[in-house]
């Protein structure tokens, strides 16, 4: 039983595992049977039995007579289990490296795109810089021509350099560029008006050999330009004169922001205390800065424009970086990608540590920018606030001198003002009593003035009251015309709905009429059309009769000739015909319509091909019918 169990157990395992693992299970569960049943350890393997099954047991083994519950483990189908999981194996592993290929290539065929979004941006936006940069270095020319001063002739020699440099690239294209052009063109018409034939092979050997030296020439040309090109690249980056004239441009503004400015120094400050102070003020902020520059820039120890890298591979390098803007999605991701791309000799890491190194360097050379910034701006903002603390300080020295001498004055002119007020006062009271007189005076005029206008006011509203009495009685009078009117409009209109719904009741009867009698045609016709379909179906009932199966098995006439075998070998037999139709066709006969002349004529016109033509139906609109329509088909129900 426990060996029973143990089977079961692995065959209950054999589904969920690998075909490896199965195939190991198998050859373990063959060598356990093998063992046991060669006798080895017999009273272990049946431990739960008495000793005469133990017996029965061992010699039917040795009997070889088997055990009908347990079969022998069969290798062969084993193997080919094992076979047909491989192969499920592979197979499942061979879509799956399909599937992951085809997504590598919807992610590199999605890059590319993204690529190329990026690549046209740039290429318009480079396209208006150079476009901009060129109109304004044209602009600059010409107004530098038309300004021409103390650098006139600096600016001529550039207008001539220029126009020499566009001699030079004419004659390179007339030399270069031009016969190529030329030699494609002449190929391609050779190519198009003569197409190339068998015996024309020498000939076309020479042209292409032609064409080959024209390439090698073009070719070495272009290596020269570039070699060229490199060697001016290099001469430039061995000078270093971009590096040194910032450092110098930097260095000269540290120099100018350090000094104190000289009208500070030379502005007049009756106070020492005060100008002392603000000296201080300016050296204090200059050694603050210049301490916070001097870490800023320690930070940039090591650190050179290119981060380590040749100048080439950083200009690459900055500009992939710059194409692909922070607002794009993975931006990140899209440039990293397109490095790898351009500089396949860097790896990703080496990649991601420079561009931190760039990030770091950037970021110390914007901090130096904006502590030069700050520092300009506080140092102008205390040379401003000095000038005007200097100045209030004159302004306040020259007050307090002036202050002494005022009150003197200001004695002097307290008696003169004093003898000018008694005076005055004398004046005053003169004036008072010429005043009252005169304010009298005016108080009587105005008195009458007023009892003037009163009377003037109480007549104009006697009057404006009769003028509102005779409006209303014409509003009124206006009101009672409108209404008579009114009144015999509304009388007239009821006569003319009563009327109207006189005539709508009787056309409503009237269509109620036909309306009735239409039905009842209907009806008619639905009686007929349900008859007619009666009789249809009887007649089809009788020819499913006629055609019904209602002969028994007769093998002789199975095999022999059919109805239609025998028909055919005797065409003239009369063929069964029905007496009677199933359909009634009401139409007319091929007789009855070549009998109308519009027909004849419109065949014949047909024929001459004159039927579109306005004379065709000018004519087929003038011939009468043969037989003319009747007089009780046009409808009079309306006619009044």
């Amino acid at each position: 039983m426990k060996w029973a169990n143990q089977r079961r157990t692995a065959v209950s395992l054999v589904t969920s595992c690998t075909p490896t693992a199965f195939f190991a299970d198998e050859v373990w569960k063959a060598n356990l049977y093998k063992r046991e049943m060669s006798g080895r350890d017999l009273r272990a393997f049946l431990s739960s039995h008495r000793a005469e099954d133990v017996e029965k047991l061992t010699q039917r083994v040795k009997d070889d007579l088997g055990i009908t519950k347990y079969k022998p483990v069969q290798y062969d189908e084993l193997q080919a289990m094992v076979e047909a999981k491989k192969l499920h194996s592979e197979k499942i592993e061979h879509k799956i490296q399909k599937s992951l290929r085809v997504v590598q290539e919807r992610r590199e065929s999605g890059l590319l795109r993204q690529h190329r979004h990026a690549w046209t941006a740039e290429n318009h936006k480079l396209s208006r810089s150079r476009e901009r940069v060129e109109a304004d270095m044209r602009n600059f020319l010409t107004r530098s021509r038309l300004d021409e001063g103390e650098d006139g002739d600096l600016f001529t020699d550039l207008l001539h350099a220029e126009l020499r440099l566009e001699h030079e690239r004419e004659a390179f294209r007339l030399a270069t560029v031009e016969p190529v052009c030329q030699l494609r063109e002449d190929l391609l018409y050779r190519l198009i008006s003569r197409p190339p034939a068998a015996n024309q092979h020498e000939e076309w050997v020479q042209v292409l050999q032609q064409v080959i030296s024209v390439k090698e020439q073009q070719q070495a040309v272009m290596d020269r330009l570039q070699d060229e090109c490199v060697s001016l690249e290099q001469e430039l980056s061995a000078a270093g004169l971009e590096e040194r004239l910032d450092t110098a441009a930097v260095e000269e503004y540290v120099d100018v922001l350090e000094q104190i400015p000289e009208e500070i120094l030379t502005a007049h400050c009756p106070y020492p205390e005060a100008k002392e102070s603000i000296i201080t003020a300016f050296i204090n902020m200059s050694e603050k800065y210049s301490q916070r520059l001097k870490t800023a820039r320690s930070r940039l120890l090591g650190l050179d424009r290119n981060c380590g890298w040749n100048e080439e591979d950083h200009l690459r390098f900055l500009h992939i970086v710059g194409q692909y803007s922070p607002e794009l999605r993975n931006h990140r991701g899209l440039y990293m990608d397109m490095l790898q791309r351009i500089l396949p000799h860097i790896s990703r890491a080496e990649l991601s540590a420079h561009e931190r190194t760039w990030d770091w360097y950037r970021f110390g050379v914007e901090q130096e920018r904006l502590l030069l910034e700050s520092w300009h701006r506080e140092q102008a903002f205390l040379r401003l606030r000095t000038l005007r603390l200097l100045e209030d300080a004159r302004v306040i020295y020259d007050e307090e001198q002036s202050l002494q001498s005022d009150r003197l004055h200001q004695q002097h002119i307290c008696v003169q003002l004093r003898q000018k007020l008694q005076q005055w006062h004398e004046q005053q009271e003169e004036v008072a009593q010429m005043e009252a007189a005169i304010a009298s005076r005016w108080q009587e005029e105005e008195k009458e003035r007023q009892k003037e206008e009163q009377e003037r006011e109480h007549a104009k509203r006697t009057r404006q009251k009769q003028q509102v009495r005779e409006f209303h009685e014409e509003q009124r009078r206006r009101r009672a015309e409108w209404r008579r009117r009114e009144e015999t409009r509304l009388a007239l209109l009821r006569r003319e709905m009563e009327e109207q719904a006189r005539r709508d009741k009787e056309r409503v009867q009237f269509r109620e009429k036909l309306l009735q009698h239409r039905q009842q045609e209907q009806q008619a016709k639905e009686r007929l059309r349900q008859r007619e379909d009666e009789e249809r179906e009887e007649r089809l009932q009788t020819l499913r009769n006629q055609v019904a199966i209602v002969a028994g098995a007769d093998p002789e006439r199975m095999m022999g000739q059919t109805e239609a075998w025998r028909t055919r070998l005797q065409p003239d037999k009369e063929e069964f015909m029905l007496q009677k139709p199933l359909y009634h066709l009401h139409t007319y006969t091929d007789t009855q319509i070549v009998a109308d002349p519009r027909v004849r004529i419109e065949q014949a016109l047909r024929t001459a091909g004159l039927h579109h033509t306005h004379y065709a139906r000018t004519l087929l609109s003038e011939i009468p019918p043969p037989k003319p329509p009747r007089r009780d088909t046009e409808s009079t129900a309306f006619k009044s």
